[in-house]
């Protein structure tokens, strides 16, 4: 992978009306990391995302995301939220889920020279591409056995599974992630993150995550966000660090960066 940042972020502030919440941020992300944003409640992490997204414009300072300004390179992104952002009752299919993300996408110049088909939206039939990425999407994640199922009869590990390869079916060449172990058990928490581990094979990842030590068997560095931003290697992450963030003792654990499998033990035994 390609060392350019696909984050680059210079004295990044921002504030909801008087009331500031991000304040002098410098963030790097090289092509090919895997970060993991870690905070307090209330910390900015939220917003921070939201800049990257280009949903947010800062109050002053620059971000840019794979060499262009945030909101342009949104489509670029993918983005899996903690929570679905629509009702379990909804009647749709977790095709028809991944499918959302295919609204609006163009294809990309390799398959529109295969294809002939015309980029753009489509309402109504589906493209055949946007099926095939689709159904990719759901089996890189090892959920393809779900495509005609109904969302309102998946468990939380299906349902981020699904969220997941809706994200991965735009073809991103990030993917950001807030809090997506949040409301699964700790099984499927180890799962996840090994998906995401195979996945940064060939994305940059940025994942936000309240269990500081669980990730650090997994990223490449933590980014500690309480208002202001301080990245560490995972090993030099120790109770002062903690304390200093949270302002209390919580849970940490070190990790020598083991394989996938035996950092969800380490973390979990």
């Amino acid at each position: 992978m390609s060392t350019a940042a696909a984050v680059d972020i210079q004295q990044l502030s921002f504030s909801y009306a008087a009331t500031p919440v991000l304040q002098g941020v410098d963030l790097r992300v090289a092509s090919g990391e895997f970060l993991g944003i870690v905070g307090p409640n209330a910390g900015g992490k939220s917003t921070l995302l939201r800049l990257i997204l280009g949903l947010l414009k800062p109050s002053s300072g620059r971000i840019r995301v794979l060499g262009e300004p945030a909101w342009r390179a949104r489509r670029r992104i993918g983005y899996v939220p903690q929570y679905p952002g629509f009702s379990r009752d909804f009647p749709i299919s977790v095709e028809e889920v991944v499918l959302m993300s295919r609204f609006g996408l163009g294809l990309s110049s390799k398959r529109r020279a295969g294809e002939g088909e015309r980029p753009g939206l489509r309402l109504g039939r589906w493209r055949r591409t946007d099926r095939d990425a689709a159904a990719a999407a759901l089996a890189e994640v090892e959920a393809a056995d779900l495509h005609g199922r109904q969302i309102g009869t998946l468990s939380g590990g299906q349902m981020q599974r699904v969220l997941l390869a809706r994200a991965l079916a735009s073809e991103p060449e990030l993917l950001i992630l807030d809090e997506p172990t949040a409301n699964i058990d700790q099984r499927i928490e180890g799962e996840i993150f090994e998906l995401l581990a195979a996945l940064n094979r060939r994305l940059t990842i940025l994942v936000v995550s309240h269990d500081i030590g669980f990730i650090s068997g997994y990223v490449t560095r933590v980014a500690c966000l309480n208002r202001t931003l301080i990245c560490h290697t995972t090993d030099a992450i120790d109770g002062q660090t903690i304390r200093a963030l949270y302002g209390e003792d919580v849970r940490h654990i070190h990790h020598d960066h083991p394989p996938p499998a035996e950092a969800h033990e380490a973390a979990h035994g």
